[in-house]
């Protein structure tokens, strides 16, 4: 996908319809000069609703829909009739998605699954029509209620990617050509830093048919946390990932060192994040001995799994596949 057709993020206005007003009527007919109340209900104003539309990948269509205005109940009428709903507006946004309210940042929804509908902004209620108002004490009420306004205000919508597993690396670490070498998916590829500039997600074809879901993000500098390189664009990426796999060169000057600016960053942004499963693999081990493998396991932190792989010659792949799926299925 095109870097320019990946939306991630939108602030769209919203405004829910208000509700009918209630009527204030009473029959009035060739045979009936003065019958009781017989005012009718308005109807609801219309809601903003969110639906999950597993088909979409981003937030492209709601590009240019910034302001979405929902139309009001009909008053209630004469005869008891009640007014007409509102028709309510559905958004459909590809899954992961976050609904927040702008000015308090609290989340309003959250879409995880297909098909899966939470209003955003509900309809006003229809105010309830002089009918309804009626006692023995009092046949012939004179009011109605008016209808509930709507609600408005901005929204900022936010996609976060859902993937199983999440691999995390500095920019060049081989991100994108182990996802091209397990994967089916083709991320662009070259050597230089931030060639990953949107999330890439591919399907991992394991033993027996089954098959688990990865995403390539956009390599973290130091201070990514902070907003520096592409910051929280791609933090927020990694936080539906269950398993978080470290990509760690070979070449590099201090293997432990990297992978602790890696998990500091994550630990600035969302300390929740530590308590995510992690997997760190050595790439480029294609150009490792024995002798250079036992001495960076040594830098490594004891108790997070590892693993050597080499996406060229397709070294470790297999281990590394059974790996994450345990840590997959560890709680099943």
């Amino acid at each position: 996908m095109d870097k320019s057709n990946f939306i991630d993020y939108i602030k769209i206005f919203c405004k829910s319809g208000h509700g009918g007003a209630g009527s204030k009527h009473f029959m009035r007919n060739k045979l009936t000069a003065f019958g009781g109340p017989d005012g009718g209900d308005g109807g609801r104003g219309a809601h903003i609703i969110l639906k999950g539309n597993s088909q979409l990948w981003t937030l492209l269509h709601l590009r240019y829909y910034k302001n979405v205005i929902a139309e009001d109940g009909e008053n209630g009428s004469k005869n008891n009739s009640t007014g007409r709903f509102g028709k309510d507006i559905i958004i459909e946004v590809p899954l992961g998605t976050v609904a927040r309210d702008e000015e308090t940042g609290e989340i309003n929804a959250e879409i995880l699954e297909d098909g899966q509908e939470i209003i955003l902004m509900p309809g006003g209620r229809g105010g309830l029509g002089n009918s309804n108002f009626a006692t023995p004490t009092n046949q012939a009420p004179e009011h109605a209620q008016p209808g509930e306004p709507g609600v408005e205000g901005f929204k900022i919508l936010e996609l976060k990617v859902l993937a199983d597993v999440g691999l995390v690396g500095f920019p060049n670490a081989g991100k994108s050509t182990l996802l091209s070498v397990i994967t089916a998916a083709k991320p662009k590829i070259a050597d230089y830093a931030f060639t990953t500039l949107i999330p890439q997600l591919g399907m991992v074809e394991y033993r027996d048919g089954k098959s688990f879901c990865i995403a390539d993000l956009p390599g973290i500098i130091e201070g990514a946390a902070e907003g520096k390189g592409l910051g929280y664009r791609f933090l927020r990426h990694i936080e539906r990932n269950a398993v978080l796999l470290f990509l760690i060169p070979a070449d590099s000057k201090d293997h432990r060192k990297e992978f602790d600016i890696l998990l500091n960053e994550l630990k600035e942004y969302n300390p929740e994040m530590l308590q995510k499963d992690f997997l760190i693999a050595i790439s480029k081990s294609d150009m490792l001995d024995d002798e250079l493998k036992t001495a960076i396991e040594k830098e490594l932190p004891e108790n997070i799994p590892h693993v050597f792989i080499s996406s060229v010659t397709q070294q470790g792949l297999m281990q590394l596949k059974d790996m994450l799926w345990q840590l997959l299925n560890k709680k099943a």
